[in-house]
């Protein structure tokens, strides 16, 4: 498995933007699709965004599509998750993960198995 850890995560007021990191390490990067989730207190995890293993194919979830932009850069094993007009609700636990067995990324979490530990992002209003 690939070692994942998020970083950028902050207190935001609502509006504004934050760059979310995510660090692989361990195995060969372009192997792994890429996706981000997130977690808020009291609810499920949530697919947010997911890109393929060359870059090429990106997907959203509904609430964040417009506002968010995920990217990965190859060369330096990393992927970024750009976060602009932030609100409220995307309050939440965010967390990279990895996926080798769907190059196109996927929404669905049981096909990730590498996890990061989370960088929390709050959005005040």
């Amino acid at each position: 498995q690939v070692l994942l850890v998020e970083s950028g995560g902050g207190l935001v007021q609502a509006g504004g933007s934050l760059r979310l990191s995510c660090a692989a390490s361990g195995r060969t990067f372009t192997n792994y699709a890429m996706a981000w989730f997130r977690q808020a207190p009291g609810k499920e995890r949530e697919f947010v965004a997911a890109i393929s293993t060359g870059g090429g194919y990106t997907e959203y979830a509904s609430s964040v599509k417009g506002r968010f932009t995920i990217s990965r850069d190859n060369a330096k094993n990393t992927g970024n998750l750009q976060m602009s007009s932030l609100k409220p609700e995307d309050t939440a636990l965010y967390y990279c993960a990895a996926s080798s067995s769907r190059p196109a990324g996927s929404t669905s979490a049981r096909y990730y198995s590498s996890w990061g530990q989370g960088t929390q992002v709050t959005v005040s209003s």
